[in-house]
């Protein structure tokens, strides 16, 4: 959370267990004889605690009637103080009978301190604190802290809003699993790439110096030289491996860290954390990543540029630790060890590129998927090129492609990074031509897809040179939803369209989609060129579909159908031809006739408007030279 904003402790529990005289206690170290029912909101001043942040604190009332009161306060809350009495073990019981299911219910996850209050007038009898609390604490991870504190004798009525201003400021659960008792994933990822940050000699220690920079980026103050030696022999102690001749290791940094921790030092490992650039939840924050470049037209892409292509081919070798070209799991794995997690995990990024027999992903690969990363989301591209190390200004690896719109008015695309929709009826080839793109086998066994669908990989064109492609496979189904938006074919450099060759019904639903499509585009502006592809020609073709593609192709003024069988691994040029489109999109852009009758329309009215213009320049010309004729006529008289 920003610590300009304060912390906001919302006080809640039964009746009478003493949330009001908590509260003035901590404000105005006194007691009070009397209380009001419900105080109004408390402030307490900024160098109160020392991170120097407005702690306000809200009383509520228990009572049925201001239960919706009470839930409101608590859905704002940045944390809750759970109050019981000491002498009422009662009120014990009702935090885990109603109080802290309760807030489970309205959906509030904040941290909650859980306090004994009345602690002068607890009998001894009772069991301690601890073996109270530790079951409860297991069965509510929400629960930051317990503490009994005394109101009436000022005995640790202040820790409790400090814990409860840490737990807010510095909370427990992003960095540590209590129940296992070591750093959460996300965090030891963190702290591994800030320790790679400062080994600058990379030699996977921290020596004196090396840990005498970080203390001062971190905490603004050198280290002394016993500091070093005292901290170093703490870890050696405890673990042999977390120190060698060189200096503080990855593990032994790690460790000092999760002892921190435990220690309930939490503000050193959010200092360091945060000095680095991560937010709340152990991610780079947002302004570090708002790179103005970004901003583009629909029309518009994000590419890598040379500086960052020649980057992650470096990144490539580094971690392909077996020399075999190809990066298995667990080499992927290690290289984005410093990340928050990767970022292809999610589906777009499932089965999309080229891979080795081993499954092991190949340079080109590799480079793919940082392709279609970049273009489906720049932002994230960005984030992990930095979470991988990338040396200087991230933003220099990153180009905004120039609008489609002028591309296709000057003929000619100069983006390296191409979009194919690919559009067809169901059990049409869509999922087979995206397979043979990254070089997958023919599959027999037909599997409908579900959600997007992404295919992407280098495609040589003459002469050498090399375009990168990326497939979309759009379901039948969508289409209707997909043309509803303006901007649905923005990104789209072009279109192919999938049908049965052998299948009469298969061609005419192509037909009508290639029709759809090419009526949107016209509507929309963002007209496309348009490919069709006659799949499966290893079977008996359908005469009907021959004719009528042919006569669809010279209405619509496109090319005519590419053929292919996926199964016999016959696709040609293909690949090659829908680049070639891409790139030169005045000569494959289909017209419908009602596109064709509008455009005859506008002809008409620019040819009208010009011969008003040329009438009206005539006119004017003719009243100018009369004029000048009149003049000299009288000057000569």
């Amino acid at each position: 959370m920003s610590s300009t904003a304060g912390v906001r402790v919302v006080v809640v529990g039964e009746a009478g267990t003493g949330k009001s005289s908590l509260i003035i206690a901590v404000a105005t170290d006194s007691f009070p004889d009397k209380s009001p029912p419900v105080l109004p909101p408390t402030r307490l001043p900024n160098d109160f605690y020392p991170d120097r942040v407005p702690v306000t604190i809200i009383d509520t009332s228990s009572r049925p009637e201001d239960k919706g009161k009470l839930e409101l306060e608590c859905k704002k809350a940045d944390a809750i103080v759970l109050t019981y009495a000491c002498d009422r073990p009662h009120t014990l019981d009702q935090l885990s009978n109603y109080w802290l299911p309760e807030l489970r219910q309205l959906e509030v996850k904040v941290p909650v301190i859980v306090v004994g209050c009345k602690l002068d007038l607890r009998d001894d009898r009772q069991p301690s604190l601890e073996q109270v609390m530790a079951p409860l604490m297991h069965e509510f991870r929400e629960v930051e802290t317990c503490i009994e504190c005394s109101a009436v004798k000022q005995i640790q009525v202040a820790e409790v809003f400090y814990y409860a201003q840490k737990a807010v400021l510095h909370p427990t659960a992003p960095l540590f699993d209590q129940e296992t008792q070591t750093l959460k994933p996300r965090c030891v990822r963190a702290l591994k790439r800030i320790f790679i940050l400062c080994d600058h000699d990379r030699d996977g220690a921290l020596n004196d110096s090396e840990l005498n920079d970080f203390q001062v980026k971190c905490f603004n103050a050198p280290l002394q030289p016993s500091e070093v030696v005292g901290v170093k022999k703490v870890v050696s102690e405890k673990m042999s491996e977390g120190v060698s001749e060189n200096g503080l290791t990855l593990t032994g940094f790690l460790f000092l860290h999760a002892l921190f921790i435990e220690r309930g030092r939490l503000e050193t490992t959010w200092t360091v954390l945060r000095k680095f650039g991560y937010d709340d939840e152990i991610k780079l924050r947002d302004d570090l990543l708002q790179n103005p470049s970004f901003k583009r037209a629909s029309d518009q892409s994000v590419e890598l540029t040379d500086k960052g292509i020649d980057y992650l081919k470096g990144v490539f070798s580094a971690f392909d630790i077996d020399g075999d070209g190809a990066l298995r799991t667990q080499e992927l794995e290690e290289l984005f060890s410093t990340s928050p997690s990767s970022p292809w995990d999610d589906p777009e990024y499932k089965d999309s590129v080229e891979t080795n027999a081993a499954g092991a992903m190949t340079l080109n690969g590799f480079l793919s998927q940082w392709a279609l990363m970049t273009v489906l989301d720049p932002l994230k591209s960005l984030a992990h090129l930095i979470y991988i190390g990338f040396p200087g200004d991230p933003s220099s690896a990153f180009r905004i492609t120039r609008r489609r719109r002028q591309d296709r008015k000057r003929q000619r695309l100069q983006r390296s990074v191409l979009q194919c929709y690919v559009f067809g009826p169901t059990n049409a080839g869509k999922s087979a031509l995206l397979n043979a793109l990254i070089g997958r086998p023919y599959n027999e066994t037909y599997v409908h897809t579900e959600g997007d669908r992404y295919a992407v990989n280098s495609v040589e064109q003459l002469g050498g040179s090399k375009k990168t492609l990326i497939m979309k496979e759009i379901n039948e189904e969508i289409v209707p939803g997909f043309l509803e938006k303006k901007d649905a074919l923005a990104s789209c450099d072009v279109a192919a369209f999938v049908y049965d060759s052998s299948d009469e019904a298969s061609w005419k639903r192509a037909a009508e989609l290639l029709l759809e499509v090419a009526a949107h585009g016209e509507s929309s502006g963002f007209e496309v060129p348009c490919l069709l592809v006659a799949a499966k020609d290893d079977m008996e073709p359908d005469p009907n579909a021959i004719q009528n593609s042919a006569r669809v192709c010279t209405d619509m003024g496109v090319e005519a159908p590419i053929s292919v069988s996926m199964k016999l691994g016959d696709i040609g040029n293909l690949f090659r031809r829908v680049v070639d489109a891409a790139q030169r999109p005045h000569l494959s852009i289909p017209e419908t006739e009602a596109g064709r009758s509008h455009k005859h329309y506008r002809q008409l009215v620019n040819r009208s408007v010009t011969l008003v213009a040329v009438s009206t320049a005539v006119v004017v010309a003719g009243i100018a030279i009369y004029r000048a004729y009149s003049l000299r006529k009288h000057s000569s008289s």
